[in-house]
């Protein structure tokens, strides 16, 4: 669990060719290495799914790359809702 002081919480649904290309995993390396928790998931229709929480600065630096993914991914949008921190997870995860 974080503390929710100075913490950022923040919904994305990141739309293009995003599954397939190691997304879910790679942003999982980007999260842990920037010390962010959360989770991030495939949807039916093609997009990828993630929530990210921790220091505002290392979200933000997370919802950046999520605009350009890993090599071989070409996102073609980015819709991204803010929420309340509540320090709910104590990693980051893979959601299948």
């Amino acid at each position: 669990m974080t503390s929710t002081l100075a913490n950022r919480r923040v919904h994305l649904r990141i739309k293009g060719r995003v599954q397939g290309v190691w997304f879910r995993q790679s942003t999982r390396e980007e999260a842990e290495r920037l010390g962010v928790f959360g989770w991030v998931r495939n949807l039916p229709d093609g997009d990828v799914e993630a929530v990210l929480e921790g220091p505002e600065q290392a979200v933000e630096t997370l919802v950046r790359w999520c605009h350009t993914g890993p090599p071989g991914a070409r996102v073609t949008g980015v819709e991204r809702t803010d929420e309340t921190p509540i320090g709910e997870f104590g990693s980051f995860e893979v959601r299948r």
